[in-house]
């Protein structure tokens, strides 16, 4: 489990492929305790450690995730968003995450305003309905908060210090984020539409 407080930015240093598996190593900015087996998230998406040299930590991603996520625009000298697992006692800063991310989305627009950001994202088509002013949401793997939701398009106010820790300031319109939404606000919508569904509303 994780909660969207990333804890730093990592390169990529090595992409290879090999039997419809691509492995790519990465430098992170922290491995103290961190075990061959453990969990980590790399802009949100949760993958197992295969092999720790110092500081650069392999990953091996299957192509169902390529796929779901944009981890498959990934090459060398790319920066990733970085989060270790949750551990028992830790404080949670953010929201619970599974890193499995749900779609992806676009960045329609940037504005700088101020010393923050807002952006715009153009979300998948499957997740609108999940979109509510004010809920949680991840996007590569950071824990943010709705603003304003219209047709599919949601904004995000970003702060300095967001914008200073992780990959967000980077990304330029037309990029792909992962959008990963909160579970609590999949679980009511669901439930809700399967209430309304046994009731004949929909």
């Amino acid at each position: 489990m994780f909660t969207g407080i990333i804890q730093g930015v990592g390169e990529i240093v090595s992409v290879s492929e090999s039997n419809t598996v691509t492995s790519v190593s990465i430098n992170l900015p922290n491995v103290d305790a961190l075990e061959v087996g453990a969990s980590v998230a790399i802009n949100g998406v949760c993958l197992t450690v295969v092999s720790i040299n110092g500081e650069e930590v392999k990953f091996d991603i299957i192509t169902e995730t390529l796929n779901r996520t944009n981890l498959a625009d990934l090459s060398v000298g790319s920066s990733v968003n970085i989060e270790r697992s949750l551990k028992f006692g830790d404080e949670i800063g953010g929201h619970i995450l599974s890193g499995h991310i749900m779609a992806t989305g676009i960045i329609h627009s940037r504005t700088q305003s101020g010393d923050q950001m807002i952006f715009s994202i153009l979300a998948s088509p499957s997740t609108h309905k999940y979109l509510t002013e004010k809920g949680y949401i991840a996007i590569d793997g950071i824990s943010l908060t709705v603003g304003e939701v219209d047709n599919g398009i949601f904004h995000l106010h970003i702060i300095p210090e967001t914008l200073r820790l992780t990959t967000l300031g980077s990304k330029q319109v037309g990029d792909v984020v992962n959008l990963e939404i909160d579970s609590n606000t999949q679980l009511i919508v669901e439930t809700i539409e399967r209430l309304m569904k046994n009731r004949g509303v929909v």
